[in-house]
């Protein structure tokens, strides 16, 4: 007896369809899977027969061979359980269902029969719905995560034996309709408010532009400054995200197994911040089955890369390439996978070794020598893709105790924030990018026009720093937000001038 069901396997954030043919023969109790499995794959061969057996059906003494198609990818994870269980249940007759090839199945089996919840579930649904199938037959923990893929029947199951029984017609078999709360989940209330931070005015007015144009920010600043604490508040006034940039995140917390259990969805911005001791495959993505780094867990969010000269660096080099391109290529013997990877870098690090280079209470125990070194641990190919480099010294005081002076919230900032992108978004009306910073030559001949006045300021800045060619355009792009920021459609003097003073690192210290 043959048996087919359909099935899923994910590759880099995507999925690709996989055909589970069941094939049972008289001979020898043999049980055998081919079509490049791994270890947890040949291991389903023990979970489906415990499985099968301790839900009361019968188990088949004959010889049964399982083969995945297509048999030149590799397959791994526990996920073909449930399908070659169904498929085993099919050719013995066990299941009474002719449109099974209709659905794919995609689940865990325990040894008692339960299905246990599973990783990359809704670039499953999403492949699923592209390939024209009905539903999805799913774990019950992942019914959440799979029902945010729209007009797409979805079927998640507590046991194998419940499953069955439906499949048969002995149970109701009614679609799941998920919780119908997205607005509520990507509206969820700032944790973290920038009112919050005391001072560092010239720190946050940095971080609104970062913000607005999606350009890349360096701190620099003694311990204790406010760094971290600043960093940390920037997802905050990111723009509320679009329905279709959370889907995009979750599908990449999905095959990571990191969505929460009872939401299903990337509710907020995602903030990473790496040790300093991660790999460059922990930061970029890496592994025998590539799977993403940090970088692309960061993706449409933050990245945050505290103490910076602390990373060793190689592995600081090789975020250059997701920086420029917004996108990580994983290459290995048999395969080339790319992962998303468009993120916002923070970076912060203290001015010398002890911390307190030009701080005005702490006096610095450092050498010359010693200060020097420090700072060639960063590149300086890789600080010319860090838009703004911005100082945040010691907070006085006064405004450290601040009693009855309010900040500015990040609900505010955020407005602002939202209009500049929105202007950014029509100019770039159906083009590949919807920020400032990843403009182009093209696009920064286009949208960037500057008046005499500004050509000279700017010409005397290029000398004066010694700024390269990448640093010249990125002040360019910095003045393009600061007049979106404005709400002008023209680039003034005082916006390049105001650019100018967040690249003024490059001569003191670089």
């Amino acid at each position: 007896m043959l048996a087919r069901v359909v099935s899923s396997t994910v590759m880099g954030v995507d999925a690709q369809a996989v055909s589970v043919e069941v094939d049972l023969t008289n001979g020898m109790p043999y049980f055998h899977i081919v079509g490049l499995p791994d270890t947890a794959v040949n291991e389903s061969k023990e979970r489906v027969r415990s499985a099968i057996k301790n839900t009361g059906f019968a188990f088949p003494l004959k010889r049964i061979t399982v083969n995945l198609a297509p048999a030149d990818i590799r397959k791994y994870g526990p996920v073909y359980d449930l399908p070659i269980a169904l498929g085993i249940l099919s050719a013995t007759g066990q299941l009474n269902r002719d449109d099974l090839r209709d659905y794919v199945v995609f689940g865990e089996l325990s040894l008692d029969g339960q299905l246990r919840r599973v990783n990359g579930v809704l670039p499953v649904a999403i492949q699923a719905k592209r390939d024209g199938l009905k539903g999805v037959i799913i774990p019950s923990d992942n019914g959440n995560e799979a029902s945010l893929v729209k007009e797409l029947d979805v079927y998640p199951f507590i046991d194998l034996k419940a499953l069955v029984e439906s499949l048969n017609g002995y149970a109701d078999l009614t679609p799941y309709v998920g919780e119908n709360m997205i607005d509520d989940w990507l509206n969820a209330p700032i944790e973290l408010d920038m009112n919050e931070v005391k001072g560092q005015e010239l720190a946050k007015r940095a971080l609104e532009i970062a913000a607005s144009g999606g350009h890349n920010v360096l701190m620099i600043g003694p311990p204790g400054s406010g760094k971290s604490m600043l960093a940390k508040r920037l997802p905050g006034i990111l723009p509320p995200m679009l329905f279709e940039e959370a889907l995009e995140i979750t599908k990449i917390y999905s095959i990571m197994g990191m969505l929460p259990q009872n939401v299903g969805i990337q509710r907020h911005r995602p903030f990473r911040a790496p040790h300093h001791t991660i790999s460059s495959a922990g930061l970029v993505g890496g592994g025998s089955y590539p799977s993403p780094g940090e970088v692309s867990l960061a993706h449409l969010g933050v990245l945050f890369l505290d103490e910076l000269p602390e990373f060793r660096r190689d592995v600081l080099e090789v975020v250059r390439q997701p920086m420029e391109d917004g996108k990580v290529t994983i290459s290995r013997a048999t395969t080339t996978l790319t992962f998303p990877a468009e993120f916002t870098l923070v970076a912060a690090m203290n001015p010398c070794p002890c911390g307190f280079y030009g701080d005005s209470v702490k006096e610095c125990i450092c050498s010359s020598h010693g200060i020097a070194n420090y700072l060639k641990r960063i590149s300086g190919p890789l600080m010319d893709r860090i838009d703004i480099h911005i100082e945040v010294p010691r907070v006085p005081y006064e405004k450290l105790r601040g009693l009855g002076i309010e900040g500015e919230s990040s609900d505010a900032i955020r407005n602002r924030v939202r209009e500049a992108r929105e202007r950014q978004i029509k100019r770039y009306k159906n083009r590949r990018m919807h920020v400032n910073a990843r403009m182009s030559q093209k696009e920064l001949r286009e949208f960037c026009r500057l008046p005499d006045e500004s050509e000279a300021l700017l010409k005397r800045a290029v000398d004066s720093l010694g700024l390269s060619a990448r640093a010249y355009n990125r002040v360019i792009k910095i003045a393009r937000t600061i007049a979106d920021l404005a709400g002008r459609d023209e680039i003034q003097t005082a916006d390049i001038a105001e650019a100018i003073q967040y690249r003024s690192l490059d001569k003191k210290t670089w």
